[in-house]
């Protein structure tokens, strides 16, 4: 089985897959990998050459990943985003602390707060402890470094719009008038008198 990895890498790499597949070998240099699968038929798994998704972390280990994955899951809470859209996040966060041992400190000093917050694991406890944790911590930089970069992390990547429905950028394809403008599937169809035809020129 494929084992491929997520992260936020340019368009190019993601038509082509095969250049970012983890190995064996490369998945033990990391301090932590995180891994799963993707539900088979989602919009995620279409797009993906495999179900198995795995993020390597160079600093953090595998413990404090699910624990960033699980806090982002709290603080943006999606039911359509699987785990592999929340290991964005983790990644992100570990490579900040890959550059700078204050933020290694702060993300370590951090779990480790959420652990106590939540009665010993913040990963095994339940939603509501998991949210009175979260929300123990609002407004300490370790909480506002999470929150900031979850925002990117999570919605600026192409599974995230994957999952949400979302085409992407449109202006270099014509634009949206022609391309999903009026594909609101969660909304009744309006009448015709609403949705005059585009000018075309």
């Amino acid at each position: 089985m494929k084992v491929i990895p997520i992260s936020q890498i340019d368009e190019k790499e993601r038509r082509e897959p095969a250049r970012a597949t983890l190995t064996r070998r490369s998945l033990l240099k990391g301090a932590g990998v995180l891994i799963g699968t993707l539900a088979a038929g989602s919009p995620l798994a279409l797009l993906a050459p495999s179900t198995v998704w795995a993020v390597e972390l160079k600093v953090l280990n595998q413990q404090q990943g699910d624990t960033l994955m699980q806090m982002g899951r709290v603080l943006f809470p999606h039911e359509k985003f699987p785990d592999a859209i929340y290991a964005l996040l983790a990644k992100d966060l570990d490579a900040a602390a890959a550059k700078d041992a204050s933020v290694a400190d702060q993300l370590r000093a951090g779990i480790a707060a959420l652990d106590r917050e939540a009665g010993g694991s913040f990963v095994k406890a339940d939603a509501a402890k998991r949210l009175a944790a979260v929300k123990a911590m609002e407004g300490q930089p370790f909480f506002n470094t999470v929150r900031g970069k979850a925002v990117t992390s999570l919605y600026d990547s192409e599974m995230a719009f994957a999952a949400l429905g979302y085409p992407g950028s449109a202006w270099e394809k014509g634009g949206y008038i022609v391309r999903g403008f009026q594909d609101l599937k969660w909304l009744p169809d309006p009448p015709a008198s609403a949705s005059p035809p585009p000018y075309m020129g």
